[in-house]
């Protein structure tokens, strides 16, 4: 084998190829299983938080009698999902199959990540960058399962009984209702990873904690902006998914203040 600190610009790609190759091998596993499990995906996992035997909408209804406010009350209606095009179902199908495989093996990939850029770094930096690929997946996996049983339910709630008049009636296509569920998980798990990010920029001197707390205002615009792309467009929804980003945000700042720390020490 070539010594990985030596190795040609060719002999680079090559490498990063056969990384790339072996993480889509790992989708595409997950994926064969996630599709042979449709009616576990699809009927405990995807279909599950838009019906009020759902935990989420449980809790909000039980929320709702325990305080007499019958707006919290959400999904108390099973939202009917339709298929208006002959491959709809079967390519729906090909697309959670996909999808799930990504979510499943995003571990796998940060690893094939981690194992390219590893010779690049000297042993000091892989000393700092140790457990990188557990926490960056256990973040994201946070982000998922907030996204899953915080988020989610409220966007099928508001999206889904939304009505611009009476007389307008919702019939949500499947492939809208499957878009917004991905879109809505993706997004909670990379905006999760937050504090990864913050450490690895204030490795390389672009992000410093006195940075961060200078211009907190202008992070928490952003995570607000944030917040109204990735949830329906009601504030009680953004102030939930704000609210962990701004205490990820705070972490990162000790992150990056203990990152600029041993720095200085080295």
């Amino acid at each position: 084998m070539a010594d990985k600190n030596n190795m040609t610009f060719l002999q680079h790609l090559e490498e990063l190829r056969w990384h790339i190759i072996r993480s889509v091998v790992a989708v595409l596993i997950v994926a064969i299983a996630a599709f042979l499990m449709s009616d576990f995906i699809f009927g405990k996992v995807l279909l599950e938080p838009k019906t009020p035997a759902f935990w989420t909408n449980q809790m909000m209804a039980r929320l709702a009698e325990l305080t007499g406010v019958d707006a919290l009350r959400i999904n108390s209606n099973n939202l009917e999902i339709i298929s208006i095009k002959m491959a709809g179902q079967f390519l729906t199908h090909l697309k959670i199959s996909a999808y799930t495989g990504i979510i499943v093996a995003f571990p796998y990939i940060v690893y094939e990540v981690w194992r390219f850029i590893k010779p690049a770094l000297n042993k000091k930096e892989k000393n700092h960058a140790r457990g990188g690929v557990f926490f960056s997946s256990v973040l994201f996996f946070i982000g998922v399962g907030f996204s899953y049983y915080l988020i989610l339910p409220l966007s099928i709630h508001f999206l889904g009984g939304y009505n611009v008049d009476p007389s307008v009636t919702n019939q949500i296509n499947i492939g809208s209702y499957i878009q917004t569920v991905s879109s809505v998980l993706f997004s909670g798990g990379i905006a999760f990873e937050l504090p990864i990010v913050i450490y690895f920029l204030s490795r390389i001197g672009l992000v410093t904690p006195e940075g961060m707390r200078k211009y907190w205002r202008h992070a928490i615009i952003g995570m607000l902006a944030l917040s109204a792309i990735i949830t329906p467009p009601d504030i009680f929804s953004q102030i939930m998914v704000c609210v962990p980003l701004i205490a990820l945000y705070a972490i990162s700042i000790r992150i990056s203040k203990r990152v600029v720390k041993r720095q200085n020490e080295e």
